[in-house]
C-alpha cells in the first residue's frame, strides 16, 4: 500500500509537467492567434461616421494595401497631426470618438487598422505592424504633415508599435496611453505558469526603446488597469528622458471611456502638442 501511495505522489507531478509542457507547446504554435485579436470585418466609410473624413489607403513596404481614414481639423487648423496607433481590439470605427474630440481640438487625426484588422489583407506580427505605421506616416507625410509635425498617440499594443516608429522617425511628441514594459513583461504577468519569455515571437521592448527617444513624451493611465499593470506604464514614464507629464486616470479601466477619448486624455495631447510645437 505504501509503495502504491509513493507512485502515486510521483504520477502527479509528473502529470503536471506535462500538462504544462503542452500548455507551452500550443503557446508556441498559436501565440500570434492568442496575442493578437483582430476585429476582421469591414468598416463604413469615414464620411458616414466623421464630418469631412476621408477614405485613404496605406501601401506598405511589403505590397499590402490598408485601410485608414484621415480626419481634417475642426476650427482653428494647429498644422499638426496626430497619428493613432491601436490597441488589441476592435478598429479604426472604434476610435472615432477619440478622432473627433482631437480634430475639434484642430488636429488633423489619421486612423488607419493594421493587418489583419478591419477588413484589411495580411496576419499581424511585430515586423508586419511596424511597417503598417511606417506606411501611416508616409500617408501623412504625402498630405504635408512629416514626422516633426505629428503627434505620435500609442494605445496599449499601439505603443510599442509608435515607440519603434519614433526611434526611427522621431515625431514632434509621443502619447502613450496604457504603454507596457514589453510584450514579454505583459505576457509573464498574465501567464507566470508559462515560459513567456523564452517562447514569445513578437516582444515590442517600448521600456528599451523609450530610453532612447529624445522627444517629448506623456504617459496616460488608468489606475484600474487590469489589462496592463499601471506600475508597468508607471515604469515607462520613469524611463522616457524627456516626460513631459503622466497622467493617471482616476478609476478608468483599460477600455473605459475615460482612458480612450475622455476629457483627460484629449487635454493631455493638446498639452503635450503646445510643449512641443
Amino acid at each position: 500500500m505504501a509503495a502504491r501511495r509513493g507512485r502515486r505522489r510521483v504520477l502527479v507531478p509528473i502529470a503536471a509537467v506535462v500538462v504544462v509542457v503542452l500548455l507551452g507547446v500550443c503557446m508556441w504554435s498559436l501565440q500570434r492567434s492568442l496575442v493578437y485579436l483582430p476585429a476582421r470585418g469591414d468598416v463604413p466609410s469615414a464620411a458616414s461616421v466623421l464630418h469631412g473624413a476621408e477614405d485613404v489607403r496605406l501601401r506598405t513596404s511589403d505590397g499590402l494595401e490598408l485601410g485608414a481614414w484621415l480626419v481634417p481639423p475642426r476650427g482653428a487648423d494647429r498644422d499638426t497631426a496626430v497619428l493613432v496607433a491601436n490597441g488589441n481590439a476592435g478598429n479604426r470605427l472604434t476610435r472615432a470618438p477619440l478622432a473627433r474630440a482631437l480634430a475639434g481640438e484642430g488636429f488633423t487625426v489619421l486612423l488607419f487598422d493594421y493587418r489583419g484588422y478591419g477588413g484589411n489583407p495580411g496576419l499581424p506580427s511585430e515586423e508586419g505592424l511596424a511597417a503598417d505605421a511606417r506606411a501611416a506616416a508616409d500617408l501623412l507625410v504625402a498630405r504635408g504633415h512629416p514626422p516633426e509635425r505629428t503627434v505620435y498617440f500609442g494605445e496599449s499594443l499601439g505603443t510599442g508599435v509608435v515607440t519603434a516608429l519614433a526611434a526611427e522617425r522621431p515625431p514632434a511628441a509621443l502619447l502613450l496611453r496604457s504603454p507596457f514594459t514589453s510584450l514579454a513583461d505583459l505576457g509573464a504577468h498574465h501567464y507566470p505558469f508559462l515560459p513567456v519569455r523564452a517562447l514569445l515571437w513578437d516582444r515590442y521592448p517600448v521600456l528599451d526603446t523609450i530610453g532612447r527617444i529624445d522627444r517629448p513624451v506623456t504617459v496616460v493611465l488608468g489606475d484600474a488597469d487590469t489589462i496592463v499593470p499601471p506600475r508597468q506604464s508607471l515604469a515607462v514614464a520613469e524611463a522616457a528622458p524627456r516626460l513631459v507629464e503622466r497622467v493617471v486616470v482616476a478609476g478608468a479601466g483599460h477600455n473605459d471611456a475615460a482612458l480612450t477619448h475622455g476629457p483627460e486624455v484629449v487635454a493631455a495631447t493638446v498639452r503635450l502638442a503646445d510643449r512641443a510645437l
